[in-house]
């Protein structure tokens, strides 16, 4: 039987001036961007986050923006902060979970050619924020320097990757990033060498509530055909080992080196296990696939559901590897 919450009427209030206010703020916002940034940005109004990350659920973001230029970006992450409103940039929208109800924020995606240059030089390649690490691999690749073809199986960013520390195939992103370009809160532009990023497994702590602008990767010299035949294993591993469907990725964190999440959820037996039109892919047991009609609470009440059956079995806790944002739906 569903519990009904009632609210007092000074709750009630209280909750229509927070949104009243809410409201307020992001018009403010709107207007103030729309006329400080250049004609070359997008600025929209509830953009569905369905349409904007890998697994394609989610509802929509309050307001989204593509910066055309840095100092575009800048602008926006100081208006952001002068009203108040939350900010949460997004990269190819992988390793990410919106919430049905949507988010209360300021969606930033650096998905404009400002910041999805790649430039080869010196054994190095230059990559802005906004590419994605399968051009970066290509790019590598025509460059001749080895040592990046782990990335062609990774469907996200640059971006995502630096703040995530993303790695596929035995590699690590912060392998192989020499520095690393971000703008800080006050949009003021920063660079470190990634050595000294902290970047640690699944994540960056200097990027909490920062913009990774892009990085220089370094590479080995490397024959073309040789770095071929590895992107290509590393193509066939990707396909024979992950699943076809929509999916954010890998759902959950190994709980141990010796023990990874996906061998765990395959000894359980969870395989195939299904919420709606969420499930637990057949392929490799942590990934979550939408097979066509899934809602985010889908997905969610399915991590529940994997969660609990390996701490009751095996005593073990699953951490999720992805990002869980957003607003629950609003129940009728």
């Amino acid at each position: 039987m569903k519990r009904v919450m009632r609210l007092s009427g000074e709750a009630v209030e209280g909750r229509l001036a927070a949104m009243l206010g809410w409201l307020e703020r992001l018009a403010d916002l709107h207007r103030d961007m729309a006329r400080v940034l250049s004609p070359g940005s997008v600025l929209r109004r509830d953009e569905p986050m369905s349409r904007r990350t890998t697994l394609r659920v989610g509802g929509p973001a309050d307001l989204y923006v593509e910066p055309a230029t840095e100092k575009d970006l800048g602008e926006a992450l100081g208006l952001a902060r002068a009203q108040g409103v939350p900010v949460l940039v997004l990269g190819r929208g992988s390793n990410l979970l919106v919430r049905d109800g949507g988010l209360r924020a300021m969606v930033v995606s650096l998905a404009q050619p400002a910041f999805s240059r790649i430039e080869a030089a010196e054994g190095r390649l230059r990559c802005g924020a906004g590419a994605t690490l399968r051009q970066v691999a290509m790019a590598a690749r025509d460059a001749g320097l080895g040592g990046m073809e782990f990335l062609e199986g990774i469907p996200g960013s640059v971006g995502g990757a630096l703040r995530m520390n993303a790695g596929a195939m035995g590699g690590w992103m912060f392998d192989v990033v020499e520095t690393l370009r971000w703008m800080d809160e006050q949009g003021q532009v920063h660079e470190v060498a990634g050595g000294e990023a902290g970047a640690q497994y699944r994540g960056c702590p200097l990027l909490r509530g920062r913009v990774a602008l892009g990085a220089v990767l370094r590479g080995v010299a490397s024959g073309r055909a040789e770095i071929e035949a590895r992107l290509a294993e590393s193509n066939r591993k990707r396909w024979t080992t992950q699943p076809r469907q929509p999916s954010a990725g890998c759902t959950f964190k190994n709980p141990r080196p010796d023990l990874p999440a996906g061998r765990l959820i395959d000894e359980l037996g969870l395989k195939g296990m299904r919420v709606g039109d969420a499930m637990v892919s057949d392929v490799h047991g942590n990934f979550l696939v939408n097979l066509g009609g899934a809602k985010a609470a889908d997905v969610l009440e399915l991590v529940r559901r994997v969660s609990e059956r390996a701490w009751a079995e095996r005593g073990v806790e699953l951490e999720p590897e992805v990002e869980i944002v957003g607003e629950e739906e609003a129940s009728e």
